[in-house]
């Protein structure tokens, strides 16, 4: 009985280190290598996707942050791409509205402002 258990033992053991030695073979090939390749390109390319977007988001916030900032302190609206209405310290009848690229001013300083070139 013991010599049963010894044998399929060693059965077991040849049939393992056989399949791990093929598979190390395969990897040794040219096909095999191109895989590997492929494989760590495909990784990398995912990582830097992946950092890309985690920069764009911290920028994206970043940006909003100095746009609330410039807003709050000097009554100027930036570049910000939601509507924000502020009103402005100087007499607090002049409101202006950003939306979307676009300056609205109102009242007549807004209009001489907007000819001025200002």
């Amino acid at each position: 009985m013991s010599r049963l258990f010894w044998l399929g033992a060693g059965v077991a053991a040849g049939v393992a280190l056989s399949r791990k030695v093929n598979r190390t073979a395969r990897k040794a090939t040219p096909a095999g290598v191109a895989d590997q390749l492929g494989d760590a390109v495909r990784e990398l390319a995912e990582a830097v996707g992946s950092f890309g977007a985690d920069v764009r988001a911290g920028m994206t916030e970043r940006e909003r942050e100095l746009h609330d900032d410039v807003a709050e302190r000097t009554g100027i609206v930036t570049g910000g791409r939601e509507q924000r209405t502020i009103t402005l310290p100087d007499n607090g009848n002049r409101q202006v509205t950003r939306m979307a690229g676009t300056l609205e001013e109102t009242g007549s300083q807004g209009r001489r402002a907007r000819r001025a070139g200002r």
